[in-house]
Protein backbone atom coordinates (compact mmCIF):
# COMPACT_ATOMS: atom_id res chain seq x y z
CA UNK A 1 0.00 0.00 0.00
CA UNK A 2 1.27 3.49 -0.77
CA UNK A 3 2.05 5.95 1.99
CA UNK A 4 -1.11 8.04 2.31
CA UNK A 5 0.84 10.93 3.83
CA UNK A 6 2.72 11.33 0.55
CA UNK A 7 -0.55 11.89 -1.34
CA UNK A 8 -2.58 15.07 -1.80
CA UNK A 9 -6.36 15.38 -1.69
CA UNK A 10 -8.17 15.73 -4.99
CA UNK A 11 -11.03 18.21 -5.27
CA UNK A 12 -14.39 16.47 -4.92
CA UNK A 13 -17.60 18.17 -5.97
CA UNK A 14 -19.67 15.00 -5.94
CA UNK A 15 -20.77 13.00 -8.93
CA UNK A 16 -18.69 10.01 -7.84
CA UNK A 17 -19.71 7.22 -5.48
CA UNK A 18 -18.21 6.90 -2.01
CA UNK A 19 -15.63 4.18 -1.48
CA UNK A 20 -16.85 0.60 -1.45
CA UNK A 21 -16.53 -1.28 1.88
CA UNK A 22 -13.58 -3.35 0.56
CA UNK A 23 -11.66 -0.18 -0.35
CA UNK A 24 -12.44 1.34 3.05
CA UNK A 25 -11.15 -1.80 4.78
CA UNK A 26 -7.94 -1.70 2.75
CA UNK A 27 -7.27 1.99 3.42
CA UNK A 28 -7.98 1.60 7.14
CA UNK A 29 -4.97 -0.70 7.38
CA UNK A 30 -2.73 2.32 6.73
CA UNK A 31 -4.17 4.22 9.73
CA UNK A 32 -3.67 3.99 13.47
CA UNK A 33 -5.95 1.37 15.00
CA UNK A 34 -7.88 3.96 17.04
CA UNK A 35 -9.75 5.27 13.99
CA UNK A 36 -13.38 4.12 14.17
CA UNK A 37 -15.74 3.68 11.26
CA UNK A 38 -19.32 4.79 11.87
CA UNK A 39 -22.04 2.14 11.80
CA UNK A 40 -23.29 3.42 8.45
CA UNK A 41 -19.75 3.55 6.99
CA UNK A 42 -19.97 7.27 6.19
CA UNK A 43 -17.59 8.66 8.85
CA UNK A 44 -14.13 7.94 10.17
CA UNK A 45 -13.31 9.32 13.61
CA UNK A 46 -10.64 9.22 16.29
CA UNK A 47 -10.47 10.65 19.80
CA UNK A 48 -7.20 12.25 20.88
CA UNK A 49 -6.35 13.10 24.49
CA UNK A 50 -3.81 15.64 25.76
CA UNK A 51 -2.50 16.77 29.16
CA UNK A 52 -4.15 20.17 29.02
CA UNK A 53 -5.98 22.78 27.01
CA UNK A 54 -2.89 24.38 25.45
CA UNK A 55 -1.68 21.08 23.99
CA UNK A 56 -5.18 20.33 22.76
CA UNK A 57 -5.41 23.67 20.98
CA UNK A 58 -1.96 23.22 19.46
CA UNK A 59 -3.19 19.92 18.01
CA UNK A 60 -6.43 21.52 16.78
CA UNK A 61 -4.47 24.25 15.01
CA UNK A 62 -2.21 21.66 13.37
CA UNK A 63 -5.27 19.71 12.17
CA UNK A 64 -6.73 22.96 10.81
CA UNK A 65 -3.49 23.63 8.93
CA UNK A 66 -3.62 20.15 7.35
CA UNK A 67 -7.27 20.66 6.43
CA UNK A 68 -6.62 24.02 4.80
CA UNK A 69 -3.56 22.71 2.98
CA UNK A 70 -5.55 19.79 1.58
CA UNK A 71 -8.81 21.66 0.95
CA UNK A 72 -10.63 18.96 2.93
CA UNK A 73 -12.10 19.76 6.31
CA UNK A 74 -13.10 17.56 9.26
CA UNK A 75 -15.67 18.04 11.95
CA UNK A 76 -13.91 18.70 15.26
CA UNK A 77 -15.21 18.28 18.78
CA UNK A 78 -12.91 20.09 21.19
CA UNK A 79 -12.83 20.14 24.98
CA UNK A 80 -10.30 20.45 27.77
CA UNK A 81 -7.65 17.82 27.06
CA UNK A 82 -9.46 16.14 24.19
CA UNK A 83 -10.34 16.44 20.52
CA UNK A 84 -12.42 14.16 18.32
CA UNK A 85 -11.57 14.40 14.63
CA UNK A 86 -14.21 13.14 12.21
CA UNK A 87 -13.66 12.82 8.47
CA UNK A 88 -16.25 12.37 5.73
CA UNK A 89 -16.69 13.69 2.22
CA UNK A 90 -20.00 15.54 2.35
CA UNK A 91 -20.21 15.89 -1.44
CA UNK A 92 -20.56 12.10 -1.81
CA UNK A 93 -22.25 11.43 1.55
CA UNK A 94 -19.54 8.97 2.52
CA UNK A 95 -15.83 8.27 2.50
CA UNK A 96 -13.29 8.99 -0.23
CA UNK A 97 -9.53 8.54 -0.36
CA UNK A 98 -9.27 12.18 0.78
CA UNK A 99 -10.57 11.21 4.22
CA UNK A 100 -7.88 8.58 4.62
CA UNK A 101 -5.13 10.87 3.35
CA UNK A 102 -6.05 13.48 5.94
CA UNK A 103 -6.49 10.92 8.73
CA UNK A 104 -3.00 9.56 8.00
CA UNK A 105 -1.57 13.08 8.14
CA UNK A 106 -3.28 13.66 11.48
CA UNK A 107 -1.80 10.36 12.74
CA UNK A 108 1.65 11.76 11.96
CA UNK A 109 1.01 14.66 14.35
CA UNK A 110 0.93 12.35 17.35
CA UNK A 111 3.46 9.67 16.35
Amino acid sequence: MTDLTAKRCKPCEGGVPPLAPAAVAELRQALHGDWVLSADGKWLSRRFEFPGFGRTMGFVNAVAWIAESEGHHPDLEVGYGRCVVQWSTHAVDGLTENDFICAAKVDRLVE
